[in-house]
């Protein structure tokens, strides 16, 4: 960090971390021919450092483009030169290059209710709850403080029976699965606030109920034949091919889930053992997958002959500059809807079918071949053999062998 380093300076180190990274060559050139504009407006107002304010000027001047107002709906020929800006400030405060996302404005939380909002999300992060369960839960309890908020609200011990029935009431309209969900967080924020000691009394019971019975969908498969179709359609022959060919295995051969393959190590490869030890994101429970042979060979083959050279310690990388592993939230779907295109496989209509959907046509693969339930459910990481219960619905031979024949019963009258 070198807050008095000269513009020029700066840029240089830029560039050549660019390049150490792996950038091509016509997007470095790219960057290049932005900043050498950014050092002439520089030189033109008689700026030698490089500050986040010349860089609004510089914007706001040359492009007629605002960056504090900049968000994911501004348009995209803002984007890069939004991206161009950032990298300089982040080089001169961290001397590093980050991957940055534009994301939605910030809740802002009133501040009559910022404490307690606070003091719920630790709360949440301790039970250990997933990542996707708390953006979910905290966004529910969000959109109630702002509900308090609207009808002039200033202290959580205020709270009462009957403005949680005015609120209950405005998600009447939503699908139940939804009202279920914000009726039990809502049910969890308010035992939170009384063990919290931010109001005198659990209001949680004087939550309505909701009666929702649990019926499980049935799970969406791929036929065999166009789970080898889809395999043989990967281009082995180029690194995206190798990489993602060595994936797909894992979800169909081993049923692994997409997270979990996605923070594979290579440190988690116990080559002697011939297995792969991970700690499951979902379960948080030790899993250990053995390298089957066709697995052990695509991933030696996409390691020698395509993964890019990079210092990531996770084996699967993303193949665009920098070359580091995939983020949170990606759930490599577009790799599957690839390899489905190319391999003319046809879908019904309405039907999901992504890298999840794999791991359900092995469920059903090994209960046609009669594997018990729990064998089936410690292949896929459940914890508990009634999450694979649901996928006895996709047995149609095993359903067939249960039918009853009307004329037997009637005969037994």
């Amino acid at each position: 960090m070198n807050p008095q380093q000269s513009i020029r300076d700066l840029v240089s180190e830029v560039l050549r971390q660019l390049e150490r990274l792996s950038y091509s060559e016509s997007t470095r050139a790219t960057y290049r021919g932005f900043y050498n504009r950014l050092i002439d407006f520089a030189d033109s107002v008689g700026e030698k450092i490089y500050s986040e304010s010349l860089g609004k000027r510089f914007l706001q001047r040359k492009y007629m483009f605002d960056l504090d107002s900049f968000t994911l709906s501004s348009h995209r020929s803002f984007r890069s030169k939004a991206r161009f800006i950032r990298v300089l400030g982040d080089y001169q405060l961290h001397a590093s290059i980050l991957r940055r996302r534009t994301t939605r404005v910030p809740y802002e939380r009133t501040p009559q209710f910022a404490e307690a909002l606070k003091e719920y999300y630790k709360e949440c992060v301790q039970r250990n709850y997933s990542q996707q369960g708390m953006r979910g839960r905290i966004y529910r309890t969000e959109l109630f403080i702002d509900y308090l908020d609207d009808r002039g609200i200033t202290s959580l011990s205020s709270l009462a029976g009957h403005h949680l029935s005015d609120y209950t009431r405005t998600v009447a309209g939503y699908h139940k699965k939804s009202i279920s969900a914000v009726l039990t967080t809502l049910r969890s924020f308010l035992t939170f606030l009384y063990l919290r000691s931010y109001h005198e009394k659990d209001l949680s019971g004087d939550v309505p109920k909701l009666k929702l019975p649990h019926y499980p969908k049935i799970p969406s498969t791929f036929r065999p034949e166009d789970v080898k179709r889809l395999l043989e359609a990967v281009d082995r022959g180029n690194p995206n091919g190798k990489r993602d060919y060595a994936i797909l295995l894992m979800v169909a051969r081993l049923g692994m889930r997409v997270h979990d393959i996605k923070e594979i190590r290579l440190s988690n490869l116990n080559w002697a053992a011939g297995n792969i030890e991970i700690v499951q994101h979902k379960t948080k429970q030790r899993a250990s997958y053995p390298i089957l042979g066709d697995i052990g060979w695509a991933i030696i083959d996409y390691l020698k002959n395509g993964r890019p050279g990079t210092e990531s310690p996770h084996l699967f990388v993303r193949h665009n500059a920098p070359f580091e592993a995939f983020g949170t939230h990606a759930n490599l779907h577009n790799i599957i809807v690839r390899y489905t295109r190319l391999a003319g496989i046809t879908l019904k209509t309405g039907a999901s079918h992504g890298m999840h959907s794999l791991r359900h046509t092995l469920a059903g693969v090994l209960l046609e071949q009669g594997t018990p339930l729990p064998v089936i459910s410690e292949i896929l990481g459940h914890m508990s053999s009634m999450s694979t219960g649901v996928y006895l619905k996709i047995d149609l031979e095993g359903l067939l062998k249960c039918a009853l024949d009307p004329d037997e019963v009637f005969r037994h009258d």
